[in-house]
Order: C-alpha cells, then sequence, then structure tokens
C-alpha cells in the first residue's frame, strides 16, 4: 500500500488528539452554568454556561457533547480497528479506514467553523488538516481500475446506488427547506441563534449532497471509482448517523425543540445505512490492491 507508513502516523495523531478533545469536551464543567443574552438580530439564545464550551448555546453543546461521546465510544475504536486491519493488509480495512477518516474530517471541518472560538481551537484546526491529509493519501493509494473486481459481482449496485441518490435528494431537499423561506422571507433560519451562518448545512449541500448523488450514479454504473466513493460514502454515513442519532437524543433531554422531519429522517437513515455497510463488506473479496 502506498503512503503505508505516512497514513498510519497521520491516523495515530488523528487517535490521539481526536481522545484528548473529546474527553475535554465531555467532562470540563468550569463556569456558573445556563444564561441567556439577545443575539445581535435580537433573538433570545440560551448559553451553555460552562466547560470548553460554554459560550456555545444548549441546543449546539447538546449535540456537540452526544457527538464528543460517539467518536469516542464509536468512531477512535473504529479507527483504531481499522487501521490494524489495513496494516495487515485488509481490503475491508483500507475502505473501513478511509470512510471512517472522512467522519473525522467532516466532524472537525464543523468544529472549527461552527464552535464558538475556545481553547482546543488549534487543536481541530491539527485534528481537521491532519485528518484530510489522511484521507487524501488513503484514497491516492487504491488501483482505482482494479478496485471493483475485488468485490462481489453480485453485489446489489442498484439498491446501494439508488439509496445514495434518493439521500442526497432527501437532504437536499430538507435543508433547502430551512434556507429558502428565509431568502423569501428576508430573514435568518430558525435556530441560527447567535452563530453567524449554517455550517453544518453549507458542509452538507456543498460537498456531501452531490458526492453521494456522484458516487450512487457511478456504482449504478459499476464505474471503478463508484467503488471507492460509495466504500467512502458508506462507511463515513455509519459513524456519522450514529453522532446524529446520538444528537438527537442529546436535544431531546436538553429540551431543544426539534423538526419531526429531523427526529424521524436521521435515525431512519442510520439504520439503512448500517444495512448497506453490512452488505458493503460481506460483498468485498480480500484480494491485494
Amino acid at each position: 500500500m502506498k503512503y503505508k507508513h505516512t497514513v498510519s502516523i497521520l491516523v495515530v495523531s488523528v487517535i490521539l488528539l481526536s481522545a484528548w478533545a473529546s474527553v475535554i469536551g465531555i467532562f470540563s464543567n468550569t463556569g456558573n452554568g445556563t444564561y441567556e443574552i439577545k443575539s445581535f438580530r435580537g433573538e433570545t439564545v440560551q448559553i451553555y454556561g460552562s466547560g470548553l464550551y460554554g459560550n456555545d448555546s444548549v441546543s449546539v453543546v447538546a449535540q456537540g457533547k452526544a457527538q464528543d461521546i460517539v467518536t469516542v465510544v464509536l468512531a477512535i475504536p473504529l479507527l483504531l480497528l481499522s487501521l490494524y486491519l489495513s496494516v495487515k493488509g485488509s481490503l475491508k480495512g483500507r475502505l473501513l479506514l478511509t470512510g471512517t477518516l472522512g467522519y473525522f474530517l467532516y466532524t472537525y471541518i464543523s468544529y472549527v467553523f461552527l464552535w464558538m472560538y475556545n481553547s482546543m481551537f488549534l487543536v481541530y484546526v491539527i485534528l481537521m488538516s491532519m485528518s484530510f491529509f489522511a484521507l487524501t493519501l488513503s484514497m491516492l493509494s487504491f488501483d482505482i481500475d482494479n478496485l471493483c473486481h475485488a468485490f462481489n459481482k453480485k453485489l446489489p449496485v442498484k439498491f446501494l446506488g439508488g439509496f445514495q441518490i434518493f439521500f442526497a435528494a432527501a437532504l437536499c431537499l430538507l435543508w433547502l427547506g430551512k434556507i429558502i423561506p428565509s431568502l423569501i422571507e428576508r430573514n435568518v433560519p430558525a435556530g441560527l441563534e447567535h452563530y453567524t451562518t449554517l455550517v453544518i448545512q453549507g458542509l452538507d449541500l456543498g460537498f456531501i449532497v452531490p458526492i453521494a448523488l456522484l458516487s450512487g450514479i457511478l456504482l449504478i454504473k459499476r464505474k471503478p471509482f463508484g467503488y471507492l466513493l460509495t466504500s467512502v460514502i458508506i462507511m463515513k454515513g455509519f459513524t456519522m448517523g450514529a453522532a446524529l442519532t446520538a444528537m438527537i437524543i442529546g436535544q431531546y433531554i436538553a429540551g431543544v425543540k426539534m423538526s419531526m422531519i429531523e427526529i424521524i429522517m436521521f435515525p431512519a437513515f442510520s439504520l439503512v445505512i448500517f444495512y448497506c455497510m453490512i452488505l458493503l463488506l460481506k460483498n468485498i473479496e480480500n484480494v491485494e490492491n
């Protein structure tokens, strides 16, 4: 595998730094607790007031702490396992590693640009950078033209590709349904609170939607690059789906109002993505690539 040593160093660094950042995010609690502010738009916002995320809103902290827990409990062990399998020469391990790195890249892009500035800012920047380069090098290491031969001919490409296209369309409609009314009415979207812009929606509409759409189309056509993109999207989707489900639970516990569509949609998609991941892994043959 090309770049094996460099990717291994980057992945181990991501594991150590993300564990540190997540544990501090979960357990830090210094401060006076929740209080209210008026944003410059005149909106009343509940600020968490404690710990690392003390300047963030209650709703965002509920999501962030839930994601930190998923990172420690699921994503880091999965990254460690996939690195071990990858070093042993397992193709499944390499694909799982690449997809899991997608989770870390997405997570720390959102932490860099969404969270209010805190003492872990530089750690988030380093994690974002290392995840990006580890993911890029990992993807470049595959022999794309031969990768499709590592998948069983019985792989249900129409189902997997169709789901990705459907997911891209549903996610696009969900976020446009939040954004377009505010543009028409010339106000800000509900839930923006004291933040400056819609970071998650921007990431999803700018990257996740087009990648999932392209991946689905290429897989249905059995194009080589479609197999790699599908593996990345589904592996990343599994960990991200778990994080989103945990975020919904965290917001519910914190008493944050949520859209019924989001409450139903994300856990449902998480279950389907988990099933897709099992299908994908079962149909990968451990050949040299």
